[in-house]
């Protein structure tokens, strides 16, 4: 069923319609359905890989030697994810998770982000109050913001600067 799903992705059909997936599948729509009970949960399924290697990332960036260099590293790998996968950007903004292996890796991601701002305020790099579950959601926002318009490395990284620069504590 994620082969099918899969397929379907790299075709061009984002719909993931779950009777489509099954007919596909040559499974009955029953067991679709039991695996995924809606979309949402078929999506977290198809990115729980990227998710991982998101919260690996974010992990290593939490044991660097300079945070802010690793805050900087980590926003612009997870952004290049969230913008190659639409799928992936809905699982990571998402307020509320079908499966709760997703919600065990957004939390070990928002503990290593944690631990990634802590070190960074420690040397004054970073504001104090934004929390990991605030940079994750504004760089969801960025996200949007670059699907609607222009998007390209240059624009990219124009919203990126405004978002680190917001980040920095005000002087």
């Amino acid at each position: 069923m994620l082969q099918v799903a899969r397929e379907q992705l790299a075709a061009g059909d984002d719909s993931l319609q779950l009777n489509a997936i099954a007919r596909l599948a040559g499974v009955g729509v029953g067991t679709v359905y039991r695996h995924f009970p809606n979309q949402h949960a078929l999506r977290e399924a198809l990115s729980a890989d990227r998710f991982r290697e998101l919260v690996g990332e974010a992990q290593a960036a939490a044991e660097t030697d300079d945070a802010l260099a690793g805050l900087h590293r980590l926003l612009r790998f997870a952004l290049a994810r969230a913008l190659e996968d639409p799928g992936f950007a809905a699982v990571l903004e998402s307020a509320a998770d079908a499966e709760a292996h997703t919600s065990q890796l957004k939390a070990e991601l928002d503990r290593a982000v944690a631990r990634l701002l802590d070190r960074a305020r420690l040397t004054g790099a970073i504001r104090r109050d934004v929390e990991a579950d605030d940079v994750r959601r504004l760089l969801c926002g960025i996200e949007h913001a670059l699907r609607a318009g222009e998007r390209g490395p240059a624009r990219t990284e124009v919203y990126l600067d405004v978002l680190l620069e917001g980040l920095r504590p005000s002087r």
